[in-house]
This record gives structure tokens, C-alpha cells and sequence, in this order.
């Protein structure tokens, strides 16, 4: 399936919706955002494993956004770019099908294309999700500026669990 025919696919065992309630004895929605680094992958384990144990739904969701320093190089070739993500995505849909199957845990993965930070914020507030799990950034420019982790945490009205 093409990235841009969908973007929200289910897998593993289906649920009965269950209605919105704050202060449960765990989450019910757990999402994570992901991109494909290293520390996204650990925190999607995590994700998953603490899905698994709480008996929550896992929403992972990708982002891809264009990145405003890309306009700015030679040569950088704007649909070049749009595919590498499109691939990206493909190969996580594929490893969230595993992650479903492998651990029973109904899963949704949800692509969606614009600003990391504001898009992982209306997903949160979309699902209902109960906590927010995304991967500390590798950059060291975000030490200065703050990093989408850094946001989440300060302005999120979810728990945010940052892996390193």
C-alpha cells in the first residue's frame, strides 16, 4: 500500500472501544511517536512491551516533516526527500504489523505529514491517549533550541516518558 493512500492502519486483535476516563488504574491508549532514529526504535520496544503488559492500545505515529534547512542546500531534491520519508514509513508499517502480531496488542499506526511536535500533539488529543512516549534527540543543536521531546514535556497535558 502506497503511503499516501492511508494514514491510519489497524493490526493485531480488535477491541471494543472503551469510553474516555481520566485517572484509571493505567493508561488505555499508549502512543509513540517515531522517525526511524535510534532512540525512537527504543522507545517504540518500550512502547510496545509496556502496551502488552497494561493491556492498552498502541498508537505509533510518524511524522514526516519537511525539514526548512533542506530548501537551503544545492541540489537537495524536494521529492527525493518526500520518498526516502514515504519508504521510512513503509518499513515502520511493516514492523508495526510484527509488533502487533508478535505481541497481541491492538495497534494503530497513523502517518501524517507537517510539524512533528504540533501533529504528535493532535494525535494525542485525537486518540485520548493516556501517555505520550517519544526518543530523546540525537542533535546537538537541540540542547540549545529544544527538541520535540523537550516541547512535549512542557507544554503536553499528557505524562511524556522521554527514552534515551
Amino acid at each position: 500500500m502506497s503511503v499516501g493512500a492511508a494514514d491510519r492502519e489497524e493490526y493485531g486483535p480488535r477491541t471494543r472501544p472503551l469510553p474516555f476516563e481520566r485517572g484509571t488504574d493505567g493508561p488505555r491508549v499508549i502512543m509513540v511517536g517515531v522517525d526511524g532514529t535510534r532512540t525512537s526504535e527504543r522507545a517504540g520496544s518500550y512502547a510496545a512491551g509496556l502496551a502488552r503488559r497494561q493491556g492498552a492500545a498502541l498508537l505509533v505515529v510518524f511524522v514526516s516533516s519537511a525539514n526548512g534547512l533542506s530548501a537551503l542546500v544545492p541540489g537537495m531534491d524536494a521529492g527525493a526527500l518526500q520518498r526516502t520519508h514515504d519508504e521510512l514509513a513503509n518499513d515502520l508499517r511493516r514492523e508495526c504489523r510484527r509488533w502487533a502480531e508478535q505481541w497481541g496488542i491492538p495497534l494503530t499506526f497513523l502517518f501524517r505529514r507537517g510539524d512533528a511536535y504540533g501533529e504528535l500533539c493532535a494525535a494525542a488529543d485525537e486518540f485520548q491517549a493516556d501517555m505520550v512516549l517519544v526518543g530523546a534527540s540525537e542533535q546537538a543543536g537541540h540542547r540549545l533550541v529544544g527538541s520535540v521531546a523537550t516541547r512535549l514535556v512542557r507544554t503536553g497535558h499528557w505524562p511524556v516518558v522521554v527514552v534515551p
